[in-house]
């Protein structure tokens, strides 16, 4: 789909109100996590959706690009990661390729999309190993996210755009904030100024609507409090972010999930 409602930097500003632009957006099937609030549970853990041969992939990638996509975005490709390299040198596309990531990946498996992807778009979602476990299933997922964060600073140090302001290459780190959860989400922050730098463009969400297994869970089961993301967004301020994305609070809307049952309007595959 071309997707209209990524960071501004990725779908474009007034581009967004035209017919041919936004972020071409390509959602894969599965999730190596298991988050009990997953808007995409439909695809991620049902896995639903459509074979395609590498082939096919490829043509997607020119689909999209002819049709006036600002990108190549890919939703949650880990576990392709094998199958996407293959389809990225058969043909590398001539607008950006994103890695659209949860971040529990291994940098071994990033050190091999070098050079073939240009933008990542990485989540940081827990500091606490313990919210991990109990959200992701992942305890382990802190450790990765951050070694994953490090291996791509290193592999891509500096962001570039256009003359129109649309990324080219670069790194965004987003994070959504949960119920509950506002010194967690601060934690977070501070390792982003430490180790990657009060210059990186962080993306906080405010988005947060309880769905799937969240759906009357005693912390998550309800959508955020103003004053907790205003508290996060504070701290981001106090540690001098910059380059950060902020949402009204009206984006935690059901509104702005995919709906993955409609047949698309641009693919014949």
């Amino acid at each position: 789909m071309l997707h209209k409602f990524e960071e501004p930097c990725i779908c474009g500003f007034s581009e967004c109100a035209e017919e041919n632009s936004g972020s071409g957006a390509i959602f894969f099937s599965g999730c190596n996590l298991r988050c009990i609030y997953c808007q995409n549970h439909d695809i991620s853990q049902k896995q639903s959706g459509k074979m395609v041969s590498v082939q096919t992939l490829v043509n997607i990638f020119k689909q999209l690009e002819n049709a006036g996509a600002l990108n190549i975005n890919l939703v949650t490709p880990t576990h392709y990661t094998e199958q996407i390299i293959e389809a990225l040198k058969i043909y590398k596309p001539s607008i950006p390729v994103i890695w659209n990531s949860s971040g529990y990946e291994k940098a071994e498996t990033l050190q091999k999309l070098d050079g073939l992807v240009d933008i990542f778009l990485m989540d940081f979602k827990y500091f606490d190993s313990n919210l991990a476990k109990e959200l992701s299933n992942a305890k382990d997922y802190p450790k990765n996210a951050k070694e994953c964060l490090k291996t791509i600073k290193s592999m891509i140090p500096n962001n570039i755009f256009d003359q129109n302001g649309i990324m080219q290459k670069g790194i965004i780190v987003r994070h959504l904030v949960l119920p509950e959860m506002t010194n967690d989400s601060k934690n977070i922050l501070d390792w982003i100024k430490e180790n990657l730098g009060a210059d990186t463009i962080v993306s906080l969400m405010s988005q947060y609507v309880p769905m799937h297994k969240a759906v009357g869970h005693p912390k998550i089961g309800r959508k955020l409090k103003p004053i907790e993301y205003k508290t996060v967004v504070a701290h981001a301020k106090k540690l001098g972010f910059d380059n950060a994305y902020i949402q009204d609070l009206s984006s935690s809307d059901t509104t702005y999930t995919p709906n993955f049952s409609q047949d698309d309007k641009i693919f014949n595959y």
